[in-house]
């Protein structure tokens, strides 16, 4: 049976139930600009538990290096340092997938949002009690550059835990 493939119009319903649900573009672009507020706030939720973690392992692991004790510090610093190195690699790990996530339910909204400034172009131009939509604003460059610090944090910081791993052994066993 061969069949003629066309596209597909979009159902009546699904356009009457849109329309009740955004009543205008304009109500459509505010929906898309707070849920990127909202994704926004919860990436610099999530990045600021994540470096308040790693201050702590920064901070926990320069007094292990420190121990000067006669007894047992050669032993603890043989052992601690490599260990809280080895947790904040593996914090790193975990603290990606939640700040992926996030990211990338930004880059939807933002692809949303750009896909009706372009469809609608008087949604982006300048009104006296509207803010001005940019190119920057709307691209997919200018608001990933902004994102870029949460996105590399924990690759940076799982180089770095593993170089303080390796550097604390290397002054004890070396």
């Amino acid at each position: 049976m061969s069949r003629i493939i066309t596209s597909r119009l979009p159902d009546p319903e699904q356009v009457q139930d849109n329309a009740q649900m955004f009543g205008t573009p304009k109500d459509r672009l505010d929906f898309y600009r707070r849920e990127i507020q909202y994704e926004t706030a919860i990436l610099s939720n999530r990045t600021n538990a994540y470096l308040s973690a790693q201050s702590f392992l920064v901070i926990a692991y320069a007094s292990s290096m420190a121990n000067l004790n006669p007894e047992w510090g050669k032993l603890f610093t043989l052992v601690v340092p490599p260990v809280l190195a080895l947790l904040g690699v593996l914090c790193s790990l975990n603290a990606w997938p939640g700040i992926r996530a996030a990211y990338d339910i930004i880059d939807h909204w933002h692809f949303k949002q750009s896909g009706l400034l372009r469809d609608m172009p008087a949604m982006g131009m300048a009104y006296d009690d509207e803010p001005l939509f940019s190119e920057m604003e709307s691209s997919h460059k200018g608001y990933r550059k902004s994102l870029m610090f949460s996105i590399r944090a924990p690759w940076l910081f799982a180089l770095f835990w593993v170089g303080l791993g390796a550097f604390a052994l290397a002054i004890q066993l070396g």
